[in-house]
């Protein structure tokens, strides 16, 4: 067994914190899978792992799991790119370095880049270049779900809310982890018998019923781009000023006036991730060929 496989098992049984939760990337990516072309998703599988079993949703969260190892901490900034404080607004130019002031490297500009991948490598722009598809596969699915978690562009002075200390409910937490994780983890308990693939459901019928009209506009990139995570992060700062921190402030109890105004806000946001992903994919990957690279 390969060292990925063993570190993926592995990391199963770790909780990871500061992320979109393992619920959120994978309901993304499951939303996503309904609506990959026949082609697009022959290629995901034969891009997939074998341990994934031809499911892009199983290892939707494997960016989380393994940028806390040596090799891989240089993925660390790519999961988020934050706004000046106050600031409910994004702008690529202004906002998408790291700590070390290092340009592009924020999830906007690990989007683009595992696009412009898998677009080299499919599209013919330029097949000598050699990439790591599946690796490329996976990171953009998984940083397609983040850049539509609020917070994950979230302000600067608070770490897009891992330090601004809350309470859900009795539970001490931090904002983010309430959107990352805990209004999911309440909702699957309170609305679908702790049962997620029932959640998913819910939200694909949303999808097909009451947002069917806006699916066309969320797919939509000006100037015919292949992908626009500018747009998703411009929406995500201003529901994070509208919703994540408004009426959170430190020492905040966030109980079911909280969780039931932004369960909606989470839910169309995960709608929203799903389809735009596999919007991206079916460009990138819309006729079957034999070409990539196994984790």
């Amino acid at each position: 067994m390969g060292w990925i496989v063993r570190l993926f098992v592995l990391m199963q049984l770790v909780h990871v914190v500061f992320c979109w939760g393992k619920h959120g990337h994978y309901a993304v990516c499951k939303i996503a899978e309904g609506y990959l072309t026949k082609d697009a998703m022959a290629t995901v599988k034969e891009l997939l792992p074998d341990y994934a079993n031809g499911e892009l949703a199983s290892v939707c969260s494997w960016p989380d799991d393994i940028k806390w190892y040596y090799r891989w901490y240089w993925t660390s900034p790519l999961h988020y790119v934050d706004t000046p404080s106050f600031k409910c607004n994004y702008k690529y130019g202004r906002d998408c370095y790291d700590s070390a002031g290092r340009r592009n490297n924020c999830v906007t500009g690990a989007i683009f880049n595992y696009t412009k991948q898998l677009f080299s490598a499919y599209q013919g722009y330029n097949p000598n270049l050699k990439y790591n598809l599946t690796e490329a596969l996976i990171f953009l699915a998984h940083y397609m779900a983040d850049v539509h978690q609020p917070l994950h562009v979230g302000f600067t002075g608070d770490l897009g809310g891992t330090i601004l200390k809350v309470r859900w409910y009795r539970k001490k937490t931090n904002l983010h982890h309430v959107w990352d994780t805990l209004i999911i983890d309440t909702a699957v308990k309170t609305f679908y018998g702790s049962d997620l693939s029932t959640m998913v459901r819910a939200i694909q019928r949303n999808i097909t019923d009451a947002w069917s009209s806006d699916i066309a506009s969320w797919k939509s990139c000006r100037h015919h781009d292949r992908v626009c995570p500018n747009l998703y992060a411009a929406e995500s700062v201003r529901l994070a000023c509208n919703f994540a921190y408004k009426n959170a402030t430190p020492g905040s109890i966030l109980e079911d006036d909280y969780f039931l105004s932004r369960l909606p806000v989470l839910e169309k946001r995960l709608a929203q991730g799903g389809i735009r992903l596999a919007a991206v994919l079916n460009q990138l990957l819309n006729f079957e060929v034999k070409i990539g690279q196994s984790l």
